[in-house]
């Protein structure tokens, strides 16, 4: 009886290991299962058309930059009180969750280019922890940004009439989507997230097996 107290650590140690273990195997059969659910092939639903915008930093982006890349985005306005935080959150959280080893971008075009300076859309990236190495925030004139958003990315925002807002953060009506170009500037997926965080635990596992299988497309 006197030697249960000196093999209990050692027991409670191989319990934290097995159970460490079973962990490990469900993850990896997760996303096993998330790679065959993915691996037909996924549709061409356009080109993206060059473009020449400006980034947070205030540096010029264009199209070049992101060629090789696969590349998630989505349109916001920082000024926005619906539901572009929550989409901005969503994106963090897709910033997280990409492995290490995986060279995606993330790109946020602002459909307020009027207040959306590179200086505001900084300071609203570092709001929410984005890493500017990998998540790019993007501004240029209404007409360069609705030639990338509409015309190429099919994300569209419409202006409210000033008497029909409904409070003075109430600016536009946009979509709530997320787009997945991949290395040869190529649209290939669109996930809707509704704006909101309660479907998001099953779109975000679809997102990023998509950025993978995009990955190792040649």
């Amino acid at each position: 009886m006197a030697e249960i107290p000196q093999q209990l650590p050692r027991t409670l140690w191989l319990g934290f290991g097995l159970l460490l273990g079973l962990l490990g195997v469900m993850y990896l059969l997760s996303l096993a299962e998330m790679s065959r659910a993915h691996k037909s092939a996924l549709p061409f639903l356009g080109p993206i058309a060059d473009f020449t915008l400006t980034n947070q930093e205030g540096q010029v982006t264009t199209l070049a930059d992101l060629t090789n890349h696969v590349w998630v985005a989505d349109i916001i306005f920082t000024r926005c009180a619906g539901p572009c935080p929550i989409m901005t959150g969503q994106m963090k959280s897709l910033q997280d969750m990409l492995p290490p080893a995986s060279e995606a971008r993330l790109v946020t075009l602002t459909t307020d280019p009027g207040f959306d300076s590179p200086a505001v859309l900084k300071k609203y990236g570092e709001h929410f922890g984005a890493d500017f190495n990998r998540w790019t925030f993007l501004t240029g004139t209404k007409s360069e940004i609705a030639a990338l958003a509409g015309g190429s990315l099919k994300l569209s925002a419409v202006p409210i009439k000033a008497g029909e807002q409904k409070n003075a953060a109430d600016l536009f009506i946009h979509t709530t989507i997320f787009v997945l170009v991949d290395k040869h500037a190529r649209l290939r997926g669109i996930f809707e997230t509704g704006g909101e965080d309660v479907n998001w635990a099953n779109v975000q596992p679809d997102v990023i097996a998509t950025v993978l299988q995009l990955e190792r497309e040649p």
